[in-house]
C-alpha cells in the first residue's frame, strides 16, 4: 500500500509540473503577437539549420564514417590480394584455442597392457596435409578453410583497388543513410515543435485573452465601485459638516424671531419642517439618481429659510419647466451649487444679489444653470474643505463618463454661472 501510495504521489507530481510547465509556455506563447511568433519560428528554424550541419554535416561525421569503414572492414572475412594471387581467410570459425578434429582413420594408440590404469599415449603429429590443386590455379587448404588463387600481378592490384572501394563505397553509403535519417527526425522535431506551439497560440490563445480581458474588466469595476463609493462618502461627510451649521443656525434665528417677531418665527419655523420634509428622505435614500423635481423642492424649501435670514438681500429666480421636473438628475449636486453661491458670492455681498435657477435641454442633454451676481472669484477667503466641486466632478465622471461635465464661468459684470450637463433620461423617482 506505501509503495502504491508513494507512485501515485510522484506521478501526481509529474502531471502536477507537466501542467505547469505547458500553463507557462502558452502564457509565454499567447503574450507574443503573431509578428514576433513569426520571428522567434524563423529563428528557431535557422537555429535547427545549423545544429543540423553541425551534428549530421560536419567533420566529425566524417571521422565517424572513416571508423566505422575500418570496423566494416575487421568484421568481414580476410581477404588479401598480392602477387602471387588471392588469399581469402573467412572468419567465422574460431582461429585459437580450437582443437583439431582426429583423424577417424588413425587408430588410437593401446594402453600398456601391464597397468591398466595407466593413461594412454600420446599420438604423434600428423604430418600436415598437402592443398589440394583445384582446377584454374585454385589451391584449397583444408586445414583452416583458405583458398588461393593465383593471378596474374597487375590484375590483381586492379582486383584489390576495386574491392576496397566497393567497401568504402558501401561504408559510406551506411553512415550517409544514417544520418539523413537522423538529420530528417531532427528537422521534423523541430517542425512538430513549432507547429504545437502555433496550435496553442491558435487555439487556448482566445480564452487566455478572454481570460485577460475578464480580469482587467473586473479589477476596472472593483476600482469603479471603491471611486464611486469614496465619492459618495466624500459627499456625505461634506453634507454632514454643512447641515448642522445650516440647522443651527436657523434654529438661532428662530429663537431670536420667537422673542421679537413671533409670527415671522412661525413662518421661519415652517419652512425649516418643510426643508427637513425634503431632504432627509434623499439624505436617507442613497439612490444613484433621483428627480430633478424632488432637487428643486428641497432647493425651494432652503431658500425660503435664507430669504427669510437675508430678506431683501436675497432675490430667487427659479425657471424650471414642468416637464423637466421628471428628469433624472443626480442627488444633492443642485443643492451644493446653490450653498456655494450663496456663501462665497451672495451672503457676503453687504447689498445682497439675485440667484438664477435654469433648467433646459440642448443636444439631447440636461442642463441646470446656477447664475449669481454676487462677489465673484477669490474675493472672500473660503474657510470649507474645497471638495464640493472636485467631488461634484468625480461624480458625474463615474455615473456618465465623458458625456456629463460640470462647468464654472465668470458672470458679467460679477458673480458665477455653474452648469452641470448630464443626459437626458427620465429618472425612476418622482
Amino acid at each position: 500500500m506505501q509503495a502504491r501510495s508513494s507512485t501515485q504521489q510522484y506521478l501526481t507530481g509529474i502531471l502536477s509540473w507537466l501542467y505547469r510547465a505547458f500553463d507557462a509556455v502558452a502564457t509565454w506563447v499567447t503574450q507574443l503577437s503573431w509578428w514576433k511568433f513569426l520571428l522567434f519560428a524563423c529563428l528557431t528554424l535557422t537555429a535547427a539549420g545549423i545544429l543540423q550541419e553541425e551534428l549530421f554535416n560536419g567533420p566529425a561525421q566524417e571521422e565517424i564514417a572513416r571508423a566505422e569503414r575500418e570496423a566494416g572492414r575487421r568484421s568481414e572475412a580476410s581477404i588479401l590480394i598480392d602477387e602471387s594471387g588471392i588469399r581469402f581467410n573467412p572468419r567465422t570459425r574460431a582461429r585459437s584455442g580450437a582443437a583439431e578434429p582426429a583423424d577417424p582413420a588413425e587408430p588410437a594408440a593401446p594402453a600398456d597392457p601391464a597397468d591398466p590404469d595407466a593413461p594412454e599415449a600420446p599420438r604423434p603429429p600428423l604430418p600436415p596435409k598437402p592443398p589440394a590443386i583445384g582446377a584454374g590455379g585454385v589451391n584449397i587448404h583444408p586445414g583452416d578453410d583458405s583458398v588461393h588463387i593465383e593471378l596474374p600481378p597487375q590484375i590483381g592490384e586492379e582486383l584489390s583497388n576495386a574491392i576496397e572501394a566497393a567497401v568504402e563505397d558501401a561504408a559510406e553509403q551506411k553512415v550517409s543513410r544514417y544520418h539523413k535519417q537522423a538529420s530528417t527526425w531532427f528537422m521534423n522535431f523541430v517542425l512538430l515543435l513549432l507547429l504545437a506551439l502555433f496550435g496553442t497560440k491558435a487555439l487556448v490563445g482566445g480564452k487566455k485573452r478572454a481570460d485577460a480581458v475578464a480580469q482587467v474588466a473586473n479589477a476596472a469595476a472593483e476600482r469603479e465601485a471603491m471611486q464611486r463609493q469614496l465619492s459618495e462618502t466624500k459627499m456625505q461627510m461634506m453634507q454632514a459638516q454643512v447641515e448642522p451649521h445650516f440647522l443651527f443656525n436657523t434654529l438661532a434665528s428662530v429663537e431670536h424671531l420667537i422673542r421679537v417677531d413671533p409670527p415671522r418665527a412661525s413662518a421661519m419655523q415652517r419652512s425649516l419642517i418643510q426643508y427637513l420634509r425634503a431632504v432627509l428622505p434623499q439624505m436617507r435614500d442613497n439612490a444613484v439618481l433621483t428627480g430633478l423635481g424632488r432637487e428643486v423642492d428641497m432647493v425651494s424649501a432652503y431658500l425660503a429659510l435664507l430669504k427669510m435670514r437675508m430678506e431683501e438681500r436675497l432675490t430667487v429666480d427659479l425657471q424650471i419647466p414642468d416637464g423637466l421636473r421628471s428628469a433624472a438628475f443626480p442627488p444633492m449636486m443642485l443643492q451644493s451649487m446653490v450653498e456655494n453661491a450663496i456663501k462665497h458670492g451672495l451672503e457676503c455681498k453687504p447689498e445682497g444679489g439675485t440667484l438664477r435657477i435654469v433648467a433646459e435641454v440642448a443636444d439631447s442633454k440636461l442642463r441646470v444653470t446656477v447664475t449669481d451676481d454676487g462677489v465673484g472669484f477669490g474675493v472672500v477667503p473660503s474657510d470649507g474643505t474645497g471638495l464640493g466641486l472636485q467631488t461634484i466632478r468625480d461624480r458625474l465622471k463615474l455615473l456618465h463618463g465623458d458625456s456629463a461635465r460640470l462647468h464654472i464661468g465668470a458672470n458679467s459684470p460679477s458673480g458665477v454661472i455653474a452648469t452641470i450637463e448630464v443626459p437626458y433620461q427620465l429618472s425612476k423617482q418622482a
